[in-house]
């Protein structure tokens, strides 16, 4: 008899507390530290390089834009979170009402779609520079290009939408705690009373349509460079270097994200604040390394960071006897 006022009482949450770190206590202030060196980095990283592409007119190709377009992603995941990540472990700001954890989630996952995404586009890309060069401007000009972009973005709203709905539908009949510091989909989802097997499966199969589909596109298109390099006995040094700036971006991708999903399976044998460590980094950590990768390895685009910091670093003059 006292079940049934209590699960009504409870099912009726609309507000929500991040318990993130909780378990650290006074030290949970010190997180702030790599979350905030995190946040730096990857504004001014990101920030440069979207300056420098879109401020030099010889980077206004189409390969360069896509490494733009990457950078305004990675930027914007930390401007999402991070900020309020640190209101939380700061000032123990830790409330949000479940329109809002919706929309976070929306936008968290929306993000890391296009993520996935854009390295699809810059493979196709790297296809058709090498492998079919005599039409390149003709597949990548903004009409053609559209006809791979578009199906994908929305491809993309659909699935992630689908997620949000259905988790909004949800009703949240336990604790109104969620263990994380952002709102992730089953971080929210595993507070919902009744089945929630719809739920996973739709999130299943979002990765699977998005995220296993484009990695296998993404494989496919680089097999195919490689062994039309291989035969044809032509040389692409630099085409096939590019090549290998987006793998080297692509297997840290999924290295990460593969750490997380892993740190689930084995949540028994970490600690509640490294498994949450872990699950937090590989969203922010990328955001950090792909710009300065690019900007390593992209000879056109570090020649230009080059100049375009090089009046900022202190000139030594010499005295003339």
């Amino acid at each position: 008899m006292t079940m049934e006022p209590l699960k009504d009482n409870i099912s009726s949450h609309k507000y929500f507390i991040f318990s993130g770190f909780s378990e650290l206590g006074t030290l949970k202030s010190f997180i702030s530290i790599p979350f905030l060196i995190l946040f730096v980095v990857s504004l001014f990283a990101n920030s440069l390089l979207i300056y420098v592409v879109v401020s030099q007119r010889s980077l206004h190709s189409p390969m360069y834009i896509l490494i733009a377009c990457m950078a305004f992603v990675d930027m914007s995941l930390p401007l999402l979170l991070i900020p309020n990540l640190l209101l939380n472990v700061l000032f123990n700001w830790r409330g949000i009402s479940l329109s809002g954890c919706l929309v976070q989630m929306f936008f968290v996952h929306f993000l890391g779609t296009c993520q996935s995404t854009l390295l699809l586009w810059m493979a196709l890309d790297r296809y058709f520079a090498i492998c079919i060069p005599l039409c390149y401007h003709e597949y990548m000009s903004l009409h053609r290009f559209l006809k791979f972009v578009i199906p994908l973005l929305i491809r993309n709203v659909i699935m992630i939408l689908m997620v949000v709905v259905l988790a909004g539908s949800l009703s949240y009949c336990f604790k109104n705690v969620i263990n994380h510091c952002i709102c992730e989909h089953m971080a929210l989802v595993e507070l919902a009373c009744g089945s929630t097997n719809i739920n996973s499966l739709v999130g299943l199969m979002t990765v699977f349509l998005v995220t296993v589909f484009d990695f296998f596109c993404i494989s496919t298109s680089y097999i195919i460079i490689f062994c039309s390099v291989l035969r044809s006995g032509k040389s692409s040094g630099k085409a096939l270097h590019t090549c290998m700036t987006h793998i080297i971006v692509m297997v840290i991708s999924l290295t990460f994200v593969l750490t997380a999903f892993l740190s689930y399976r084995i949540r028994t044998s970490l600690p509640a604040a490294g498994r949450l460590s872990v699950s937090i980094m590989y969203l922010f950590l990328p955001s950090c390394f792909n710009p300065i990768i690019y900007g390593i390895r992209t000879t056109e685009i570090r020649q230009h960071i080059w100049r375009t910091l090089s009046p900022c670093w202190p000139v030594q003059t010499v005295n003339c006897c």
